[in-house]
């Protein structure tokens, strides 16, 4: 995986790079994924790995994609963030260490939580494209 990872990484445009590796955050309302509205998953643009549905995405009215929850608990990293000055959640993908965003209680779900994420992190696959994509275990989701 790090040879693979390293290659992914070297493709990454300059928004993405300083997204995933430089936890950065892209400008809001100016982000491929914001206003989506496509059936599909959202997947780690490095490790490929899935992490959101379009079935638990909202419009938090913020300029970045927001989920309720990840796909899997497993595939998404919490931890404390105390950069600018305030604490929050930072999110990042587990198998690609890439920071993703943030989550906040603030979320319309049973759980509350609203999944802050760039769009520079995360590749669209469509539902119908998702057995060619080799994610056909997670087409029963659109079922």
């Amino acid at each position: 995986m790090a040879n693979e990872k390293e290659k992914r990484i070297k493709e990454l445009n300059r928004m993405q790079y300083e997204v995933t590796q430089n936890n950065g955050t892209e400008p809001p309302f100016q982000n491929e994924f914001w206003d989506h509205k496509e059936e599909g998953i959202y997947v780690d643009i490095i490790s490929g790995k899935p992490l959101f549905s379009s079935l638990d995405k909202f419009d938090a009215h913020c300029g970045w994609p927001s989920f309720t929850k990840p796909l899997e608990d497993k595939e998404v990293a919490e931890k404390v963030d105390t950069s600018h000055g305030m604490v929050r959640t930072e999110v990042r993908s587990k198998t690609a260490d890439s920071h993703l965003g943030h989550v906040f209680p603030d979320g319309p779900g049973p759980n509350g939580l609203r999944y802050c994420i760039n769009s520079a992190a995360l590749k669209f696959i469509r539902k119908d494209d998702l057995e060619k994509e080799g994610y056909e275990d997670l087409k029963h989701l659109f079922d």
